[in-house]
């Protein structure tokens, strides 16, 4: 594509006269074809570059061809196209500020940030730091230096607003802060957009992602109704098509699902490729303790992996309040001894499990309204409601 250089830049210097934001964006972009182009590899680009395109795209450009001259070099090639990338958002940050009055450029900024994102985590995989994040942790001050000049356009009723390229911005900062386990740092942004009178005129595309993480955010809050509210619209609006991005949706919207006591259907896992949760699901319905320890240590490193591990954890209380809800059956009474609960424990697994431990267990569960009741410490006993006295896990939650 191009040939040349010349070729090139007299393509760039056209679309941006034309205020083409889109292909402007193609043409600085490491995922557009014209980096196969050898002629465009340059270590100084600078005097060619400035003699055909005026600022601020000059050094945009000038930036973009380094970093393909050091991306095809042997030596150090990630770390030097990194910061050459670094300096192209920078260079993005002064084509924000002086294209004041427009916003068409905006697709140029989720260019070059998405690219300093994946170099970061380049650079993390290969290692070329002592200290974990470091790369991912400076593109994510490149990013919030683009948000701040997006988010002080005053224009908020102008349709040529940048601050409609904020939820962008957000998006990719929270896959940063993610991956570095930085989630306290998604709150202010959260209340940015929360607070964006352009949060329901996002593409859909982007409301999807944003719900995702949000969701995400929330479940490690355990704020499972925020969760699951929020993880449901982005599984129900992602496409179709998005299979992959659907499932990743449902790995983490299924244990939340199971948490406000709805089982997911054999069906849809199968349709997802998530049957992990299947024999799990079944497990917790019969109260089955040791059958959700064999699960979950069988699939242990898919839950690790998806960072769910825990919450899958905190899943063993609904299959104690149903074990206990079959002792309640047994036994026929609304007063229960804590001892018989410790012979169900240990019956179901729990070997080494002590009335102390049990005693612990049903408080839990009490305080989470899964058991309508009291313990009486004086007779060693878990006094039940006459009416429901284990009410439906969609109404305890």
């Amino acid at each position: 594509m191009f040939g040349t250089l010349n070729n090139y830049l007299s393509g760039v210097q056209r679309v941006w006269h034309a205020h083409d934001g889109k292909t402007v964006a193609s043409f600085i972009s490491l995922n557009d074809k014209h980096i196969m182009n050898r002629n465009l590899y340059l270590e100084t680009p600078e005097s060619a570059v400035e003699r055909i395109l005026d600022p601020p795209i000059d050094e945009i450009v000038s930036a973009h061809l380094k970093v393909l001259y050091y991306l095809d070099s042997e030596s150090n090639g990630c770390l030097e196209a990194y910061k050459c990338q670094t300096q192209c958002v920078q260079a993005v940050v002064k084509m924000l500020q002086t294209i004041k009055d427009e916003n068409w450029c905006l697709p140029v900024m989720y260019t070059a940030c998405c690219d300093l994102r994946t170099l970061a985590q380049k650079c993390e995989q290969n290692k070329l730091t002592k200290k974990p994040g470091e790369f991912l942790e400076k593109a994510a001050e490149c990013l919030m230096a683009c948000f701040r000049v997006c988010a002080a356009d005053n224009r908020a009723a102008d349709g040529d607003t940048k601050r409609i390229g904020m939820l962008n911005l957000v998006n990719q900062l929270f896959k940063v802060y993610f991956r570095i386990n930085k989630l306290h740092l998604c709150k202010p942004l959260i209340r940015a957009i929360d607070s964006s009178a352009f949060k329901d005129s996002f593409s859909l595309s982007e409301q999807v992602t944003y719900k995702y993480f949000v969701g995400r955010k929330a479940m490690f809050d355990s704020n499972y109704q925020n969760a699951d509210e929020f993880l449901s619209f982005a599984f129900n609006n992602c496409p179709a098509s998005s299979k992959k991005n659907k499932r990743l949706i449902l790995i983490h919207l299924i244990p939340v699902k199971i948490l406000l006591g709805y089982m997911p259907k054999k069906e849809m896992l199968e349709k997802y490729d998530v049957m992990e949760f299947h024999e799990l699901s079944l497990a917790l319905k019969e109260g089955n303790v040791r059958k959700v320890d064999e699960v979950i240590q069988e699939h242990y490193v898919f839950f690790i992996q998806f960072g769910i591990y825990l919450l899958v954890e905190k899943l063993k209380f609904i299959a104690y309040r149903n074990l206990f809800k079959r002792v309640y059956f047994i036994k026929g009474t609304h007063q229960l001894s804590m001892d018989d609960f410790l012979a169900a424990l240990k019956f179901a697994g729990e070997e080494t499990m002590t009335i102390d431990e049990t005693h612990c267990i049903v408080a839990n569960l009490i305080y989470e309204g899964k058991i309508k009741g009291y313990i009486s410490l004086q007779h060693n006993k878990l006094v039940v409601s006459k009416q429901i006295p284990f009410p439906p896990l969609t109404s305890a939650t």
